[in-house]
C-alpha cells in the first residue's frame, strides 16, 4: 500500500472513531483500540490501561451530551497528530463547556490503537515531540 494511501486510511479509521464517540457508540469506538492500549490524560492524572478501563471512561460522567471534533490531522509513521475540539454539555447545570486540545494516537501494524496521549492547547510542542514531528 502506498504511504497517501496508508496515509489515507489511517485518518478515515480515526474520523470514524470520532464520530462514534460523538454519537455515544463507545462499543464502535473501543473498536479501533488494542485490547492492551494505553491512555495518557493530561494534566498529570493517572493513565487508563486497557480497553475495558478505556472504554468505560469513554462514558459521560458530569455530562449529558459530549462530543470530539477533529480539527487537523498529521500522520507520522505509525503516529498521528490531532489538534481537536471537545464539547460537552453539563448533566443537570446544562452548563456548556469547550477546549480545544492535542491528541497522539499510536498504531500497531494492524491499525489498533495501542496509546492515545493527551495534551492541552498550550502544550503543542510537547505533543510534536511525543508524535516524533519536533524539528
Amino acid at each position: 500500500m502506498a504511504m497517501a494511501d496508508r496515509e489515507e486510511e489511517i485518518v478515515a479509521r480515526l474520523r470514524r472513531g470520532y464520530k462514534a464517540f460523538s454519537r455515544g457508540d463507545f462499543d464502535a469506538a473501543i473498536e479501533m483500540f488494542h485490547p492492551e492500549c494505553e491512555l495518557t490524560r493530561a494534566g498529570g492524572q493517572p493513565p487508563v490501561r486497557g480497553a475495558d478501563a478505556v472504554r468505560a471512561w469513554m462514558e459521560p460522567e458530569a455530562f449529558e451530551k459530549q462530543e470530539v471534533e477533529p480539527l487537523e490531522f498529521s500522520v507520522e509513521g505509525n503516529k498521528v497528530l490531532v489538534r481537536q475540539h471537545f464539547r460537552a454539555r453539563g448533566a443537570g447545570s446544562g452548563i456548556e463547556t469547550g477546549i480545544d486540545s492535542w491528541v497522539v494516537w499510536t498504531l500497531d501494524d494492524q491499525g489498533l490503537v495501542t496509546r492515545m496521549e493527551f495534551f492541552l492547547h498550550h502544550e503543542k510542542a510537547e505533543a510534536l515531540e511525543a508524535a516524533g514531528m519536533l524539528r
